[in-house]
């Protein structure tokens, strides 16, 4: 089951929250932009794993801290957490046209997953990597991105608080 109670997510991953647009009226849509919200591999674990460096909250809290951001903006906002590099590809393809925006968490994938970034490339709207941790204050590996040439910009070292600052940064982007 899914952090979010799905039994399983697209692909029939476990683990992957199938992506949903809700409006407070409870329509699908309703004519808002959709600002689709990735987050990559182990982010599921938020809120067990080392909680002194991302903090206590966990991924379903930070996205509902990013659904409400959202709303305050007129943004409809899908989520998609997967542990494989592909899911999260193909649901950037399926944007393409349809959401207005993306924010990617990549996690651990944002240091090495070249299709990712091709994928990103390729979305004809603005991109914006996020990160719990500030990775410049970890380990050299982590000092690497190779999302961030294809994104408008980094937000990053913020725990929770990221998640509303990049739907913050979207918002302005795309007024």
């Amino acid at each position: 089951m899914s952090p979010t109670g799905d039994p399983q997510g697209p692909g029939g991953h476990p683990g992957v929250t199938s992506p949903g647009v809700t409006s407070p009226g409870g329509q699908a849509g309703a004519g808002r932009p959709i600002v689709l919200l990735l987050s990559g591999a182990n982010l599921n674990l938020f809120g067990e794993r080392d909680p002194g460096l991302y903090g206590t909250g966990t991924l379903e809290h930070f996205v509902g801290r990013a659904r409400a951001a959202a709303d305050r903006h007129g943004l409809d906002l899908e989520h998609l957490q997967s542990n494989f590099e592909g899911e999260l590809v193909e649901a950037v393809q399926g944007a393409r046209g349809r959401a207005a925006a993306i924010i990617v968490n990549p996690g651990a994938f944002g240091h090495y997953a070249w299709s990712l970034h091709d994928a990103l490339a390729a979305f004809d709207g603005p991109v914006v990597e996020l990160h719990v941790s500030n990775p410049y204050a970890r380990e050299p590996w982590r000092h690497t991105s190779v999302i961030a040439p294809v994104a408008d910009g980094v937000v990053a070292g913020f725990k929770g608080h990221g998640y509303e600052l990049a739907v913050d940064a979207v918002a302005r982007l795309l007024a």
